[in-house]
């Protein structure tokens, strides 16, 4: 992994799937390009033709892991794909999705989205009732409890394993010929319906019912789509019809499209990480009717407002800080600059001379032009702080190439508390808002002055009410109870948690609670 990304949050994975197109796996694969951005450890495509399902798999990115001959190999009218960042579980190739499974209720297959907070509790007692896992992701949890044994169809099914895991999931599943969407009840990770109009040759027949060789017809046919992102839509000239709404099971077959919600009516609040706005969503996707590209120059105007600063050049920290910084330089009347050039093509892994080159992870990635910041007094806009070792290794590169004074804004509040739903965050301990005063942070980081966006502006650029939003990173006001004591290997670990009885680990509610 890119060590500079190792300092930056990283999100959990990207969903797609599609119903009713004969080139289901191959726009599959352009879908989950599309959704890169979401994971890059792992991806992979599970496609059915109506009776068998054929997966295939990698470690690496989507044109890493994919080529014709294998989308070749994954004929059929349905598929789902996955690309994954590890948030519960490993990263090795055992842990990558989709995950299937050959069941008495037949062939399964899930691609997950987001974090299960009593993941450690199901695994426990479905193995003491004699479940047998392959990987150490949560998302196996559920394919388990799916494949159990049930009266009625897959969605009636899907509303009483819903009932029992907890946290953040949105899901694609699949079974011969069906296709499913799923997001938890708070609505944490998004998931988005599209459609796709398709033509179909018809040949025409003689008299004598001989086929012509000239096609005089075609048939309009509708494949539907599932998507992490409207991003996703737009690469496969899908139209957008709606997101899922939290709680919603969305059922996609040969009959028709078909929603459940059980909690529709209920007061169950919503809770769609706001941190998609800031940093993980494409700018050119929409987020519940807003387009993330407008709220982040809505978060650099509101950034400008409440700190402004006397400066001669408003530069961004590509590519997450591009948006907010346009916003901050149009409403402080500072100019904008790219000052920071990003290399695209560093690729996932390269030897890192660390006694060589200093800073070699951050310089890499990101190289100054000297020229646009010698002399100046500059505003450095960036997306967050997590450790702080990133922004330090910025206004160092900056101080050498002779900028007079460097100012650091940030469009976000400071990150206090760790996430349980699917962001790979930190420990609280090695949260540097966390754990020191403004004053100390803008010390560490070398700053001539440093400035976070308030939670109350951040909330207002969406144009949203804060009902709508966890902002649990931010205040460790956490939606749903979550165990303090997790973590991605806790999967890993469970054997050292096994000494105790399994009844006890199922039973037990004492554990530590954040909050």
């Amino acid at each position: 992994m890119d060590p500079e990304q190792s300092t930056r949050p990283r999100h959990g994975c990207g969903l797609f799937g599609i119903y009713g197109h004969p080139n289901a796996a191959e726009l599959t694969y352009y879908g989950l390009y599309a959704l890169q951005h979401r994971g890059q450890e792992s991806a992979g495509i599970t496609a059915s033709d109506g009776i068998e399902l054929r997966t295939y798999k990698g470690m690496g990115l989507v044109g890493q892991v994919f080529d014709k001959n294998i989308l070749r190999s994954l004929p059929g009218h349905l598929a789902i794909g996955h690309v994954r960042y590890s948030t519960t579980g490993s990263s090795n190739i055992k842990n990558a999705q989709p995950l299937v499974v050959d069941c008495a209720r037949g062939q399964i297959a899930i691609g997950h989205n987001g974090n299960l907070t009593n993941a450690a509790r199901l695994r426990a007692e479905l193995e003491e009732q004699g479940s047998i896992f392959q990987t150490t992701v949560d998302s196996e949890i559920i394919l388990h409890l799916l494949a159990r044994p049930f009266d009625g169809d897959r969605a009636h099914s899907l509303e009483a394993v819903m009932q029992r895991i907890q946290g953040a999931y949105s899901l694609v599943i699949m079974g011969e010929d069906e296709l499913i969407g799923v997001r938890d009840p708070f609505g944490f990770r998004p998931l988005v319906l599209g459609k796709l109009t398709w033509t179909e040759p018809i040949p025409a027949q003689d008299a004598n019912g001989m086929v012509l060789a000239e096609n005089l017809r075609e048939r309009v046919n509708t494949a539907y789509v599932l998507a992490s992102e409207t991003c996703a839509l737009d690469l496969i000239q899908a139209e957008f019809v709606r997101d899922i709404e939290p709680g919603e099971i969305i059922v996609i077959n040969k009959d028709d499209v078909r929603s459940v919600n059980p909690w529709k009516g209920t007061q169950q609040p919503h809770s769609l990480c706001i941190f998609e706005y800031v940093y993980f969503a494409r700018p050119d996707s929409d987020l519940q009717g807003r387009n993330v590209a407008q709220v982040r120059i809505n978060l650099g105007r509101a950034l400008a407002r409440e700190h402004p600063v006397a400066a001669d050049l408003v530069i961004p920290v590509p590519d997450s800080g591009n948006w907010a910084a346009m916003g901050f330089a149009e409403a402080s009347g500072v100019p904008y600059g790219n000052a920071f050039v990003r290399n695209h093509y560093i690729g996932r892994t390269f030897l890192q001379p660390s006694q060589l080159i200093r800073d070699f992870g951050v310089r890499v990635k990101l190289n100054l032009i000297d020229e646009m910041v010698r002399d100046k007094r500059v505003v450095v806009v960036d997306d967050s702080i997590v450790r702080g070792t990133t922004a330090r290794a910025r206004v160092n590169t900056l101080r050498e190439a002779g900028a007079k004074e460097v100012h650091m804004r940030v469009s976000c509040p400071p990150h206090m508390w760790p996430c349980a739903y699917g962001i790979d965050f930190p420990t609280r301990k090695e949260l540097m808002a966390a754990n020191n005063t403004l004053d100390e942070i803008r010390e560490f980081i070398g700053a001539d002055s440093l400035g976070y966006l308030s939670l109350d502006g951040m909330i207002a650029a969406t144009g949203l009410p804060a009902s709508e939003f966890c902002a649990a990173c931010y205040t460790g006001k956490y939606p749903s109870a979550v165990d303090s004591e997790m973590d991605k290997f806790i999967m890993e670990q469970r054997r050292a948690r096994s000494r105790r009885t399994v009844a006890d680990l199922v039973i037990d509610d004492t554990q530590r609670r954040l909050l």
